[in-house]
């Protein structure tokens, strides 16, 4: 079953990393990440994954009375971001949990786990 892995991180984190100043906290975190990340490729559970652009840049479609209409960046100061996503196809559930929490404790950020409904989807 596949699952979206969605990554949070600060604001001001993210600001900073954006702007090419991490710290070597959040660089020594990459790397365990990317450490981990091959294991998943290794056994064949990974699927793809990618950072997001700041979400300053990001643009909200929605439908007003009026019709369609596009707001460019947030409504509101951010405290949390959402700064990448995985996606990942494993054998269940519990398999998902683990592999979330592993990237938890690499990267010390909260992960948002969701099933990718197709196929083998059950709620």
């Amino acid at each position: 079953m596949k699952y979206l892995l969605l990554g949070y991180t600060p604001a001001v984190a993210w600001d900073a990393a954006t702007a090419g100043n991490p710290s070597e906290e959040a660089m020594a975190a990459f790397a365990a990440y990317q450490r981990f990340e091959q294991e998943l490729i290794d056994s064949g559970e990974f699927v793809s994954s990618e950072g997001l652009g700041h979400p300053a840049v990001s643009i909200t479609v929605r439908r007003t009375p009026t019709g369609v209409v596009a707001t460019d960046g947030p409504f509101a100061e951010l405290k949390e971001v959402l700064a990448s996503f995985a996606v990942i196809d494993v054998a269940s559930h519990d398999r998902a949990v683990e592999i979330a929490s592993r990237i938890v404790e690499a990267l010390g950020e909260p992960i948002e786990i969701r099933p990718i409904m197709g196929e083998d989807f059950a709620a």
